[in-house]
Order: C-alpha cells, then sequence, then structure tokens
C-alpha cells in the first residue's frame, strides 16, 4: 500500500481515524525503512562477492604468470640440447702466444656451438716438457674425458701414446706424418687422431726471402734437433732455397742452454737465418735477437710470434683460425659421431706477410707492397 492509498483511506475530522491512519503510516514507514536497508544489504554482499572473485581471479592469475617467468627462468637454465656436458682435456706443451690462440679459438668454437653449459674444459700446460704432457694426458685419459685437444707437437705424440681410444685432435702441428712417424701419408691418419696444421707453405716461404735479400749467398737453418716438426721444415725448405742458388747451412740446438751459442755461430757464418715454427726458438726470441740484431742478421721466421720477437718477415697465419677449426671438428666428432680416423688434416684458410717494423728500421730494410707491419701486443 502506497502513501496515496493511505491518505484517500483516512475520513476527515475522524479522531478515530486520524490514530489508525498514523498507526498505519508508521507501521508503512518502518517496513519501506527495513526493505531498503535488506536491497542495501544484499547488494553490499553482492559487491562484496563480486570483489572477492576479482581479488581471487587476479590472485590466481599473478600466480599462474610467476610460475611461467619460473619455467622460462628454469628453462634457459638448463643446458641446450639434450643436455649433455662434454669434458675436453687441454694439453698445450707451454704458454706461447701462438699456441695460446689457438687454444682460444679452439674453445671459442665449441662453446659457441655446444653452449657453455654443454662443454667443461681441463686445461694443462706442460711449460714446456715433453715427460709433463704425458703425465697430463695420463690423467686425462683416467678422467675418461669425451675429447683431447693436442697442442703443439709433444703434447700430440704424449697423447698418441696415452690413448687409442679417445679422440684426439691437434693444433699448432706441422707434419703430422712426421709426429706420427707415418710413412705413406694420405692426407688422413687412419687412427683415433686428426686436427690441423699450422704449416705455411713452405715454397712461398722461401720465394719470400728471395723477394727480400736477392743477393744474399748462405742461408742459415736455425731450429731444435728435438722437435721433428722443425727438422721437416728445415729439410722442405732447403729444397726450395737451392733452387733460387742460395748456399743452406744447418745449426741445430738441443734445448735452451745452448740457443746462444748456435745463434752464435749462424750470425757468424750465414747473410740471413731462417727459423721454422720451433716451440723452444719461439720461447726464447730475446736471445736471439740480442745475438742476431747487433751482427746485422736478418731472420726470416714460420710464424708471427717468433718474428716479432726476433725476425723481420714471416708468412704467417692465423693461430686463432686454426685453433677455431679444431674446434669444429670436435663439434662434428662428439655431436655427429664423424669418424676421427676418417678426418683429413685441415690447414689454414688464409696467409700473410707480415714484417717487424722495428727490426726492419734498425737494419735499413725497406719492405716491398703487400706486407702487413706486425702490430705490437
Amino acid at each position: 500500500m502506497d502513501a496515496l492509498t493511505l491518505a484517500r483511506v483516512k475520513a476527515p475530522n475522524d479522531e478515530k481515524g486520524d490514530f489508525v491512519m498514523k498507526k498505519i503510516l508508521a507501521m508503512a514507514v518502518a517496513f519501506t525503512m527495513a526493505a531498503a536497508v535488506l536491497v542495501g544489504c544484499g547488494g553490499n554482499s553482492s559487491g562484496s562477492s563480486d570483489s572477492a572473485s576479482a581479488g581471487d581471479a587476479q590472485e590466481s592469475g599473478a600466480q599462474e604468470e610467476s610460475a611461467a617467468e619460473e619455467s622460462a627462468e628454469a628453462q634457459e637454465a638448463q643446458p641446450a640440447g639434450d643436455g649433455t656436458v662434454y669434458n675436453i682435456g687441454i694439453c698445450q706443451l707451454l704458454q706461447h702466444p701462438a699456441l695460446d690462440a689457438a687454444t682460444e679459438g679452439f674453445k671459442a668454437a665449441l662453446v659457441e656451438g655446444l653452449g657453455e653449459a654443454n662443454v667443461k674444459f681441463d686445461e694443462q700446460n706442460a711449460s714446456g716438457e715433453s715427460a709433463t704432457c704425458s703425465t697430463i694426458i695420463n690423467q686425462f685419459v683416467s678422467g675418461n674425458v669425451d675429447l683431447i685437444l693436442a697442442n703443439a707437437t709433444a703434447s700430440l705424440q704424449a697423447a698418441h701414446a696415452g690413448t687409442g681410444e679417445i679422440p684426439i685432435l691437434g693444433t699448432s702441428i706441422t707434419d703430422y706424418a712426421t709426429a706420427l712417424e707415418i710413412d705413406e701419408w694420405t692426407g688422413t691418419t687412419g687412427m683415433n687422431i686428426s686436427g690441423t696444421s699450422d704449416l705455411a707453405p713452405l715454397k712461398d716461404q722461401a720465394a719470400m726471402l728471395n723477394e727480400l735479400f736477392p743477393d744474399a749467398k748462405t742461408v742459415g737453418l736455425l731450429y731444435c734437433s728435438g722437435e721433428p716438426n722443425s727438422h721437416y721444415q728445415a729439410a722442405t725448405i732447403q729444397g726450395y732455397l737451392e733452387e733460387y742458388g742460395y748456399t743452406c747451412e744447418t745449426y741445430t740446438f738441443a734445448d735452451s742452454n745452448d740457443i746462444a751459442s748456435v745463434a752464435t755461430n749462424a750470425s757468424g757464418a750465414c747473410d740471413v737465418i731462417y727459423i721454422p715454427t720451433d716451440n723452444t726458438a719461439a720461447s726464447n726470441t730475446e736471445v736471439i735477437n740480442n745475438i742476431c740484431l747487433p751482427a746485422g742478421v736478418p731472420i726470416i721466421a714460420g710464424e708471427e710470434g717468433l718474428c716479432s720477437g726476433c725476425g723481420v718477415a714471416t708468412l704467417s697465419i692465423s693461430y686463432y683460425d686454426i685453433g677455431y677449426k679444431a674446434g669444429e671438428m670436435a663439434i662434428d666428432i662428439l655431436v655427429n659421431g664423424a669418424d676421427v680416423s676418417a678426418m683429413p688434416i685441415e690447414f689454414a684458410p688464409n696467409v700473410t706477410k707480415e714484417y717487424n717494423e722495428s727490426i726492419c728500421t734498425q737494419l735499413g730494410i725497406t719492405v716491398p707492397d703487400g706486407y702487413e707491419a706486425i702490430v705490437a701486443e
């Protein structure tokens, strides 16, 4: 009943009717207020429920988003591919810029190809001692590494003697046939060994010597008698030099103890000295330079490290590049199952004519176009 209807029910000047009407009106007002309160409470209850539902949804969405982020982070922390971690043993004969660069190139290729989480390196330096190389290799074999990198000839020979099962890759090796005493060379070893060579074309090295010193008569071949690859290079380039009309004399030292005396003899008898890629000579360039530079005898070196220390020019390769190539070969073996015994020995893709500006200036040598100055480190 609304207020208009109640007003019509009221009779004029009827006190009793007024009393009744007042009572009815009071009851109606009370009923209306109660209904309003109930409606308001009902509305508030629904709003609270909706708000709670929205809050629950937001909280649930946040939890799901957080879980997704955690899952993504966990996936990123997992190694790539199938999660295999390869253990690689690295035996480097000695610390030297060329050998260091080869090792760095090798590691870089594996990290880039497999992912840092998928490869573990055990890098050892033999400090120039062949016996230490053997000890290091034996440790790798006992640890059952997946592959061995042998950096330099003595390391390769130790690895060859230490295992016939674990794949071995060499780098900074001049001639594998000489190092491994293989009589009939076909380009592959036929055993658990392959790798990369640091041999720059010896015929081109002879041509470079002739380009710089066409009037020289005698060339001294200076190297360590204990390094078979050095002997190979010296014997090979001798034939090319003799084709140009040079007389070649050989000067060998057994170790670092007699380098000074042998270098003194060579500088006193020769117009030019050639030093192949020789680890012992590379570790003693200061001794050699202190003898040959004052004597005014130029040195053609077999690689950049030697040339930067005591040479005037070199036909150089990038040791980083040959190390990197060995790393790519390692991935092919470890991941693709390539047969190491059938993998051909790889060579540096490029060679560069380089010269030592400081020594050339001191000796008054003018270098023709086409040579790059060695950048001092």
